[in-house]
């Protein structure tokens, strides 16, 4: 018969009365589930303890913050702008030009706008939702961009013939893409796509889903048949460079 290792048990129990001192004393997923019950059961197997009252409070109570069933919060409505204008950009070095001076394409102006880079009518187009933090002048200039560098170098493809390019001007952390793209944002990016004209288009990002304006889960949806006034090359979703 082994002897009990009562260092080791000694460290767990240390380790649970640290988190029930911490008040961290359940697990919450769709239910909550006491994680400790100090209380001595009666004869019915029922425990009157501290933990299974606030196990109660925590079913019984407001879900809006401890479970699954959470209220989801609506966004007001949004008002779809004309971001393009009258005179929208006919080629790509008047949409660059729009795209760093054009002042409605966010909430904070022109200053600091990250441009795109690369030739027009290329074979690929890479597309992410927002530029690294740190980007000035020059897009996916670090972590991400270096990953990019070494994607393509692996499948032998040439950076300087790549366009590459964001679909949002600046930076924007956890970024709202189905408000901006009911904001209007989406037809500017799918305008953009139209005047580099790429062969094939790579999105990084799940987020760009409803900015590219078409629903690239569906599998029996073809990309190039669809209701817009702008068709998309074939495009290859991705996670986002950051997660990758």
């Amino acid at each position: 018969m082994s002897t009990p290792n009562n260092a080791f048990l000694d460290e767990i129990n240390a380790a649970l009365e640290w988190w029930d001192a911490a008040g961290v004393d359940f697990d919450f997923t769709d239910d909550a589930t006491a994680w400790f019950h100090s209380g001595a059961s009666d004869g019915g197997g029922q425990t009157n303890s501290h933990a299974d009252t606030k196990h109660a409070n925590a079913q019984d109570g407001p879900k809006n913050h401890a479970t699954g069933n959470a209220k989801k919060e609506t966004s007001p409505a949004v008002t779809r702008q004309n971001l393009l204008g009258d005179t929208p950009p006919n080629t790509l070095d008047e949409f660059h030009q729009f795209w760093l001076e054009a002042p409605g394409l966010d909430a904070i102006g022109p200053r600091g706008r990250v441009p795109p880079r690369g030739p027009a009518n290329t074979e690929l187009m890479v597309l992410v939702i927002d530029p690294e933090q740190g980007d000035t002048t020059h897009l996916l200039s670090g972590p991400q961009g270096q990953l990019l560098q070494k994607m393509l170098k692996a499948m032998r493809i040439d950076e300087e013939r790549v366009y590459i390019a964001s679909a949002m001007p600046r930076h924007t952390p956890m970024a709202d893409t189905e408000n901006l793209a009911a904001g209007g944002l989406d037809d500017v990016l799918r305008h953009h796509i139209a005047l580099a004209a790429p062969k094939r288009l790579v999105a990084f990002g799940a987020g760009l889903v409803p900015l590219l304006g078409t629903d690239v889960s569906n599998a029996e949806t073809s990309l190039r048949e669809n209701n817009q006034a702008v068709a998309l090359p074939p495009i290859l979703m991705s996670k986002g460079l950051e997660s990758l």
